[in-house]
């Protein structure tokens, strides 16, 4: 025990020590967590920048261009007399697509001679160019409706025959884990244990193989006592720590102050916090033990915590994947926290059914254990190549 806490004193120091290690332990995961939950406070981006192009100037013209900026979605910004002046607000950025209404929409409208209308979107901006899309679709839909509609209504047919015919068939839909469709619910979910993730590889392997580098590993596993257990636990448990409590804090943020789905005790998620970060400690040790070198444990570490964001599975099923990419999506941390967190949080099932999920991450420092001999050989003989 003496070993242990004379470990974690100079662990303590070394962290106090250097301004690296408040910046990336503390300052880089605050500033992503305040950044990602402020940019989708509200859930959704509304009123995206747009604009009409009406070529017509009538009374049905001027109904389409209100009901438009009356979306959520949309926001007309401006109103433009061509096609061209339009194109060249998107290319300059000022707008992220528009909506033409052609000349004589409405003559040809009331002569049942099937007018067109076109709108554009600039999916070079995917998320607002996605949604301006999906405003100028389902505004299109609906004039086409109401058009028909009147057409029926004139014809004799009451209003709602007119409105069966149109919509014989009424969807009920009920989005299960997301009712509200809050794009932050799953992105910011997702993206700050990743980013948690990436910065707890980072360190930890830079607190280790910075040892090696300067030579003082030989000093850091004296103080131990010889014993590469005492020395991994004593230098990461401050680290642990550290990134434990800002775990919790950004779960408080997440499920406390933005009121994101939370239908298990806090307990739950709690411990899937604290053994995903010792799990992502133990990577970095897997890692640093193969590869006892600060240049290449810190690429390799870096990278596939890069990667995470992508085959991880926060936005593409594993099941979808090539086979080997989905294995190595299972050697990921974040995997299998993501996997508690739409269990336990959003479904809200029992613990009972995690239980793989948690198990998966105590296999982290179970790894690691196995790989402590190659570190302990490295830490005894250091060799730093540049």
């Amino acid at each position: 025990m003496k070993a242990l806490s004379a470990v974690a004193r100079r662990e303590i120091r070394r962290i106090c020590s250097r301004p690296v290690y408040l910046v990336g332990m503390l300052l880089v995961p605050l500033f992503m967590a305040f950044f990602f939950l402020s940019l989708l406070g509200e859930g959704l981006l509304r009123r995206v920048p747009v604009a009409i192009v009406d070529l017509d100037h009538s009374q049905i013209s001027r109904r389409i261009t209100r009901q438009l900026d009356a979306t959520e979605l949309c926001d007309i910004t401006c109103h433009k007399e061509s096609y061209s002046q339009a194109m060249d607000a998107v290319q300059r950025g000022e707008i992220f697509g528009f909506f033409v209404i052609p000349a004589e929409f409405e003559s040809k409208a009331l002569a049942n001679r099937a007018p067109t209308l076109t709108f554009y979107s600039n999916l070079t901006y995917y998320v607002p160019g996605t949604l301006i899309y999906k405003g100028f679709k389902t505004l299109a839909v609906t004039t086409s409706g109401q058009l028909v509609q009147q057409d029926l209504v004139s014809k004799g047919a009451s209003n709602r025959a007119a409105g069966l015919i149109l919509q014989p068939m009424v969807l009920d839909n009920h989005p299960m884990g997301n009712p509200y469709l809050n794009y932050s619910y799953y992105l910011s979910s997702s993206f700050l244990p990743g980013i948690l993730q990436l910065m707890i590889f980072l360190m930890t392997a830079f607190s280790i193989t910075q040892e090696i580098k300067r030579s003082t590993s030989v000093e850091w596993l004296a103080t131990a006592g010889n014993r590469i257990g005492t020395a991994l636990v004593g230098k990461l448990l401050p680290q642990t720590v550290i990134f434990y409590i800002l775990g919790l804090g950004m779960n408080a943020l997440m499920f406390g102050f933005h009121h994101f789905p939370e239908n298990s005790p806090w307990w739950h998620m709690a411990l899937g916090m604290l053994l995903f970060v010792i799990a992502s400690q133990s990577f970095s040790v897997v890692v640093c033990s193969v590869i006892p070198n600060p240049r290449l444990a810190l690429s390799v570490v870096s990278l596939t915590g890069i990667l995470a964001f992508s085959v991880a599975a926060f936005s593409f099923p594993v099941q979808a994947m090539y086979g080997w990419i989905a294995i190595f999506a299972d050697l990921l941390p974040v995997r299998w926290y993501f996997l508690i967190y739409i269990d336990q949080a959003l479904n809200g099932v029992a613990l009972y059914y995690s239980r793989l999920y948690y198990a998966a991450l105590l296999g982290f420092p179970i790894a690691a254990t196995l790989c402590a001999p190659l570190m302990k050989r490295a830490l005894k003989d250091p060799v730093y190549v540049p």
